[in-house]
């Protein structure tokens, strides 16, 4: 292990990367904010074209089995698989149970608005939007780690559902040569908000990363920017004007901005504080 003493004489090794939550645990938030997301654009703009793929059956048929995979990404995460039962036992703590909760509301929920049942679109949107926050939650509650900890980072993590769940309906949905004048703007005000969130979390944990977790945020914001405002927003507003139909690739690159900063902000930019004693203890004399 390696030990830094600096000028001011603080001891301690420097933070580490966490290897608690890997590539399965970053599906989960990837699958499970995607598939909420989608759940609740179905439920605002699915109507629209009951016989295609933007009906609401198809969009929450791929809602669902998207939270499915999420769930089961962290699930084979587990060391004893047949233990994750437990995660129900201590609902009034974790926002994990919490989720979990809630998944077993909103799976027979979703089946209810696949079969046409008249409301449970509704229903089922309300219980994705708490899956979502349930699971936005839970980084910020570890708070060992800095580029997690901040409250910001919950609501970052709710918007970019929303984002993705726009774009899954884009992407997945026909193609007809005009999106409609509501998904157009809904999804345009919800890249915005999403990167002027960006920004707010960045400056509210950017002093206390270090040097490797904040060059993966700084990579992981020009693309957030790039390719996951500019280009879709320009992608939206060119096939609006000129009646391309081409809001099918906007949404690619919207889920994949998404998809991408889920990954990096889990597995990659996730280095632990540390410690530090600012003066050693010695034998003997009273500090």
């Amino acid at each position: 292990m390696k030990i830094k003493v600096s000028a001011a004489s603080a001891f301690g090794p420097n933070p580490w990367q966490q290897t608690s939550w890997d590539w399965r645990a970053a599906g989960n938030f990837i699958c499970g904010g995607m598939g909420s997301g989608l759940l609740i654009a179905s439920a605002l703009f699915g109507t629209a074209a009951p016989h295609s793929l933007t009906s609401p059956h198809w969009q929450v048929f791929a809602g669902l089995a998207l939270v499915g995979l999420g769930l089961l990404s962290v699930w084979l995460e587990i060391g004893r698989p047949l233990r994750a039962l437990h995660v129900f036992l201590n609902p009034r703590t974790s926002w994990m149970s919490r989720e979990a909760f809630v998944g077993l509301l909103l799976f027979p929920s979703g089946l209810a608005a696949m079969l046409g049942l008249s409301g449970w679109i509704w229903i089922t949107a309300a219980l994705a939007m708490a899956f979502l926050y349930c699971q936005s939650r839970m980084l910020p509650a570890a708070r060992g780690i800095p580029a997690w900890r901040s409250g910001v980072l919950s609501l970052l993590m709710v918007i970019t559902g929303w984002c993705e769940g726009c774009g899954l309906f884009m992407l997945l949905g026909d193609q007809p040569a005009r999106t409609s004048v509501a998904l157009l703007l809904v999804t345009t005000g919800l890249l915005v908000v999403r990167m002027l969130v960006w920004q707010r979390y960045r400056s509210d944990v950017d002093e206390n990363l270090v040097a490797r977790a904040r060059a993966v945020l700084k990579t992981v914001g020009s693309h957030v920017l790039v390719l996951g405002t500019v280009i879709p927003i320009a992608l939206l507003g060119i096939g609006w004007l000129l009646g391309f139909p081409i809001h099918g690739l906007a949404g690619a690159f919207i889920v994949w901005a998404g998809a991408n900063m889920k990954y990096m902000l889990v597995t990659r930019a996730s280095y632990n504080q540390g410690f530090a004693l600012s003066k050693m203890p010695v034998r003997g004399v009273r500090t």
